[in-house]
């Protein structure tokens, strides 16, 4: 499994498309952000009480409410302030997938990526290498985005794109695939009542993990 340095996430080392979500759309599923912390793996892992730092290996799966992160390997910290930081990573021929439901009955976002970070303070999930993030309305695609990095900010419903060499774009380029509001819901006739991306005029803040 290639391993993507931090390197990759610093300012000025790739061009970077800011995608905002239409104002006064739902957020992503409120109820989870009080919901534990939940992870069971195959082969087990370890816990370390003083560093309170959890490590997990083989088909991990991590929960919270509707939240599902699955990863070949996990390590949780957690902040001094009770709040977790997630790092996931896949391996060959298997990333790690997330998905969590939104507000809007039916909608989900889901992703995969080679590695993801996922931050409960920021409530933010970062797919580092061949990054594929969509809205989904049921089984349906509604809108997609790929890049070689991508953040999503679940409390504003921002996405944050980077291009480069591990971009699922043969081209380094980052790619966006919006479809007409009324094709996600047919056949049904009334429109979608899901969001839209449309392009914001500055940069999101980068964390620093």
């Amino acid at each position: 499994m290639k391993l993507y340095p931090r390197s990759l996430l610093l300012p000025g080392l790739l061009a970077a498309l800011v995608l905002g979500l239409a104002a006064g759309a739902a957020q992503a599923e409120k109820a989870d952000r009080g919901k534990p912390l939940n992870i069971s793996s195959k082969n087990g892992g370890s816990v370390e009480i003083a560093k309170q730092r959890t490590e997990f290996n083989g088909d991990v799966v991590l929960s919270k409410g509707s939240l599902v992160l699955r990863a070949e390997k996990l390590d949780v910290r957690e902040t001094g302030d009770g709040y977790h930081q997630v790092y996931a990573n896949g391996q060959t021929g298997k990333q790690v997938s997330f998905r969590q439901a939104r507000d809007i009955p039916g909608e989900a976002i889901e992703g995969l990526a080679d590695q993801l970070e996922y931050d409960t303070r920021s409530d933010t999930v970062r797919f580092i290498g061949n990054a594929v993030v969509r809205r989904l309305q049921g089984t349906t695609v509604a809108d997609e985005v790929t890049g070689a990095v991508i953040l999503f900010d679940n409390r504003s419903e921002v996405f944050t794109l980077e291009g480069g060499q591990s971009s699922p774009h043969p081209s380094g380029r980052v790619r966006v695939v919006m479809m007409p509001r009324g094709a996600a819901s047919e056949p049904a006739a009334t429109p979608a009542s899901g969001i839209q991306l449309k392009p914001s005029t500055s940069l999101s803040p980068r964390k620093t993990p």
